[in-house]
């Protein structure tokens, strides 16, 4: 009876264990044909609406599973985002002490190229502000920050204010060209009035590439840039000419045209300041020789001092130029590669142009203003001021804690 029994029992397990095995077998079998029936569908042309039933539920279940499974940080990601955090802060300080300077002092505002820096640090401003923390939360996301509207929106203001910032730049050097090649019409060529007729140009322009790209609908997130940018969603294949044609127009007439006229306008200076160093070489060399008793050290400091004149302006355009070139440069080439359907641009490549094409919002109060002698003086002085004052209110704290307790002290001693 027990053996019987105990067969019973090892029958009855080897049952179960054939029945778990065979719904094993049968549910692999039908994922499988689920699968199946799956790639069989999307294969098939269906209709519009299926279509985008299809593509919705392709795009929600790996956003799912995204929010399902934790993501670690990478080392590249972590640098890229300090780098944006780092880029944002100088270009919001840098940027408001120049207009700090402007506030502070009637001497700048006086002068006409005023007008192209206060446009340029307001573009590059907002960018920081806007566009900058975007694709900081782009990073760290690795999705869309926002919603699709709010995307648009901030694709639209980097379209305008990344225009908007290389056209200032442009007439910055025109400026320069103008006030070195013709002196003595510089104030009949260059007045207000056609200063703000370039900056309304400059934000026509600007306006009309970044209303293009709203209307077309071609601004959203991009995943290889990590931002809120022009970009042509994957689904809208057939609309790659048109995108194409829009993007090559952009970028000519916009970083193209501007290294165009910073080339032109840099080159002329340069040629015409070293025809002045010329003739102040060649009357210091005159005066050399006519000095015969002069002393040596004199003498070395001359020519020290004629040496540095010939390479202070080269170095100076050469940071203009060079500033522009590598800023931008990367990023563009990027940006028209990517257009080729059998060219896929790798995320980190993508978002490392990105962040330095941020960091000529950095570098543009440098380039321009603050590193000149009329802005640190008027930053030294805003400086000075701030401490001063800090400084007497810390002694009027202090002289008031005092008498408080020497008052204290005199009516302990009535009391």
């Amino acid at each position: 009876m027990i053996e019987s029994g105990e067969r019973e029992g090892e029958r009855e397990h080897s049952h179960w264990i054939a029945l778990s095995l065979s719904l094993r077998v049968s549910c692999a079998l039908a994922r499988l044909w689920h699968v199946r029936r799956v790639k069989e569908h999307l294969s098939q042309p269906a209709g519009g609406h299926e279509q985008r039933e299809w593509h919705t539920l392709h795009g929600i279940l790996p956003t799912a599973a995204t929010k399902a499974e934790p993501r670690e940080m990478s080392i590249p990601e972590f640098l890229l985002e300090v780098s944006i955090v780092v880029i944002a802060v100088v270009s919001l300080l840098t940027n408001v002490s120049v207009l700090l300077c402007f506030t502070q002092s009637a001497e700048l505002r006086s002068h006409v190229p005023g007008i192209f820096i206060l446009n340029l640090s307001f573009s590059n401003i907002l960018l920081a502000i806007i566009n900058m923390p975007s694709t900081f939360l782009g990073v760290a996301k690795s999705a869309e920050p926002f919603g699709h509207e709010f995307c648009q929106a901030v694709s639209f203001a980097e379209t305008f204010l990344t225009t908007n910032a290389m056209m200032s730049m442009a007439a910055l050097s025109m400026d320069r060209w103008i006030a070195v090649v013709f002196p003595l019409s510089y104030c009949s060529k260059m007045r207000y009035r056609d200063a703000l007729l370039i900056v309304a140009y400059s934000w026509l322009h600007s306006l009309t590439f970044s209303l293009t790209q709203l209307l077309m609908d071609w601004g959203g997130y991009s995943h290889t840039y990590a931002s809120c940018t022009v970009h042509l969603d994957g689904r809208e294949r057939s609309r790659l000419p048109a995108y194409a044609t829009f993007t090559v127009l952009f970028h000519l007439s916009s970083f193209a045209l501007c290294l165009f006229v910073l080339c032109f306008a840099y080159l002329k200076v340069l040629r015409v300041a070293r025809s002045h160093c010329k003739r102040i070489d060649v009357i210091t060399v005159q005066t050399l020789l006519l000095l015969v008793d002069i002393h040596p050290s004199v003498k070395e400091r001359c020519l020290a001092e004629q040496k540095k004149r010939r390479q202070r302006g080269t170095k100076k355009i050469c940071i203009f130029i060079g500033s522009f070139i590598l800023c931008f440069s990367p990023y563009v080439m990027t940006r028209l590669v990517d257009l080729l359907p059998s060219v896929h641009v790798p995320r980190y490549v993508g978002i490392a142009t990105k962040c330095l094409s941020y960091a000529k919002a950095s570098t543009d109060p440098f380039v321009y203003c603050l590193l000149r002698q009329q802005y640190r003086k008027v930053l030294v002085s805003i400086i000075y001021r701030v401490l001063r004052k800090n400084h007497y209110s810390l002694s009027a704290h202090s002289m008031s804690s005092t008498l408080d307790t020497a008052d204290d002290n005199c009516i302990a001693r009535i009391t």
